[in-house]
């Protein structure tokens, strides 16, 4: 019988914690620029695990050891680029 709201376990809520990405971290960019029709549903999966959900949609996630592992997995799939941060000037320009 069902006693009121449930409340998610303590390995959900660990979980969910390790899902929260900071803005602080290094970013990467991520393009899907190849259909996923005729590859395995794990490739399928990945993209779907990185957030993409239409070709050519760009989205940005943590540069972190996991979500190099999903790249490395969809690298014939995806372009991967780095945000474009403020170049430092060279020495002799004002």
């Amino acid at each position: 019988m069902w006693s009121g709201p449930l409340q998610p376990s303590v390995g959900e809520a660990a979980v969910a914690a390790k899902r929260k990405v900071t803005a602080a971290g290094p970013l990467l960019i991520v393009t899907w620029v190849r259909s996923t029709i005729g590859h395995k549903a794990g490739a399928r999966g990945t993209i779907r695990a990185l957030g993409l959900h239409r070709l050519h949609q760009r989205v940005q996630i943590a540069d972190t050891a996991v979500n190099r592992g999903m790249l490395r997995r969809v690298a014939f799939l995806v372009t991967v680029d780095e945000p474009s941060a403020a170049k430092p000037q060279a020495e002799g320009e004002a």
